[in-house]
This record gives structure tokens, sequence and C-alpha cells, in this order.
């Protein structure tokens, strides 16, 4: 089993960034690379919590996501082609004084299957900046939606 600790700094709100995270809509994939349209579907959403699967590149996962604590948002993998166990993901959001939001994200490999295993490994070793790198991205994603040149207004 892996667990990938990630921290970084945003200008957006835990709110939307939450917003983002929890948006199954079309373009998902353009804002978290590892949620394919082919793969995506959502089971069950309700007011803070939402049962989808989602995935890429063979790998699949069904997650439950809670939203209900607005500083926390936790992804339980309950089925999964590779994950098992223990997995999934775990965001806290930090307000700071000056506008920042910090994000700690753990993410947490347990896998199920000798390709899990692999991946697990990988990932909990050399392969933590591939995660870094997605979340970067999804960070800078999150935050062109809601600049304010984004919604209409000026700068």
């Amino acid at each position: 089993m892996s667990t990938i600790h990630i921290h970084r700094a945003t200008t957006s709100t835990p709110e939307q960034y939450i917003a983002g995270l929890t948006d199954f809509g079309s373009g998902r994939s353009e804002v978290f690379g590892n949620s394919a349209d082919k793969y995506l579907k959502v089971h069950h959403k309700g007011i803070s919590e939402v049962d989808v699967t989602e995935g890429s590149s063979g790998i699949w996962e069904r997650l439950h996501y809670d939203w209900s604590n607005p500083n926390r948002v936790i992804l339980t993998t309950t089925d999964s082609n590779v994950w098992g166990g223990a997995s999934g993901h775990t965001y806290h959001f930090t307000r700071r004084p000056d506008g920042i939001t910090e994000i700690e994200v753990a993410v947490v490999r347990d896998g199920k299957n000798f390709k899990g295993w692999i991946l697990g490994f990988v990932l909990g070793t050399i392969g933590k900046h591939v995660l870094e790198n997605a979340f970067d991205r999804s960070i800078k994603a999150i935050e062109a939606r809601n600049s304010p040149v984004k919604r209409g207004r000026a700068a």
C-alpha cells in the first residue's frame, strides 16, 4: 500500500475547488485527466455526496465522494479493477488570511491484484510526480474557471 501526500496553494476558495472536484459534466477530463468520459458514470448524487465510476487508460474505480464537511472531501474507493482495501483520496482545505487556500491531499493506493500492487509501488516511489502534475493541472484549471476574466468581468 502506498500513501502519497501532496500540498499546494491556490487562489481558488475551498468552495470553488470542491465545485470543480464534484462537477461530473462533460469536459471533466480537461480538469481531471484521470477521469475520461468513456469511464464516467454517476450512479447516485445527493446534496453532499456522490457515487461515481471514473477512470482512464484501462484503470477504473467506483468512488464515494463525501463533501459534507466544507473543509474536507473524502473519496472512498468502493470497487475497482486494480484498487482495493483502504484506497481513496482525502482533500483538506485551509483558508489563509491573504485569500489563498492551502490544499493537502492524501492519496492511498492499495493494490488488490498484481497490476494494482505494481502501480501502487510505482506511484509511491518514482511515480509521485505524475500525481503532483495532475493535481497542479486541476488547480490551474479550476483557477482559470473562476478567474474574473473568465466570468466576464474585467481583471
